[in-house]
């Protein structure tokens, strides 16, 4: 079993004991958001740190309606 914190950037996201650890280039879901694995650093025995990076999202523009003038 090992403790796994997982960070992006400098803001911890999650800290979870898992028994196998996640590998680099990976893909996981984190609190329901798409992330990539950068890294993964040993810190003792049985604790690592996992830098990963949320994939963006980019937002929507709302359609403008012709028609309508501003008043």
């Amino acid at each position: 079993m090992f403790v796994t914190h997982f960070y992006e950037g400098k803001t911890s996201v999650l800290s979870q004991l898992l028994v196998n650890l996640p590998a680099v280039e990976e893909n996981i879901k984190i609190k329901g958001r798409k992330a990539k694995i950068i890294e993964v650093n040993q810190i003792n025995n049985n604790n690592y740190q996992v830098r990963i990076v949320f994939e963006i999202i980019p937002k929507k523009q709302p359609i403008k309606e012709l028609g309508k003038k501003k008043r």
